[in-house]
């Protein structure tokens, strides 16, 4: 599915306006999706959650400097009965020193007619060669991931 088709997905309204911005890379257009008290919790990194618009501004411009050719793709989407809107989606791109950028998860809106107010954010970047399933239990039930604590179970 190719990237504009996969956003007639997503129902008319903040979210889609908000993919479509930042398939155009225009910051003002995505940022003004965004109400001005947006609250970002990162459940999975708890000190990245933020509250406020400027923030976004600051994470989508510094996308867009270092990822030029950065686009997002939806995977699947649904409207909860709570009006919350539930997106599997990803990014993908390059950045001038030749390196991928890929990233892929899960983002619950909570919107207005006209703006996002807040969003639980499980966006990740995708790791390959990361161990396979039998190392990612292992790692949470003994504690060792590489002579390192682990980073969670997926």
């Amino acid at each position: 599915m190719k990237t504009s088709e996969s956003l007639s997905i997503l129902p008319d309204g903040p979210v889609r306006r908000m993919f479509e911005a930042t398939n155009r890379h225009d910051i003002e257009a995505l940022v003004a999706c965004f109400a001005e008290d947006y609250v970002n919790e990162t459940p999975n990194h708890p000190d990245r959650g933020f509250t406020g618009r400027g923030q976004v501004q600051k994470n989508w411009s510094a996308l867009f400097a270092g990822v030029p050719d950065l686009h997002a793709h939806v995977v699947g989407a649904a409207t909860g009965p709570d009006g919350r809107i539930w997106v599997e989606w990803g990014t993908g791109g390059t950045r001038p020193d030749g390196g991928t950028v890929s990233m892929a998860g899960m983002v619950i809106f909570t919107v207005t007619t006209v703006q996002i107010t807040a969003a639980r954010f499980y966006l990740e970047p995708v790791e390959h060669g990361s161990g396979d399933v039998d190392a990612a239990v292992s790692s949470v039930a003994t504690g060792i991931r590489g002579g390192t604590q682990p980073g969670g179970l997926s």
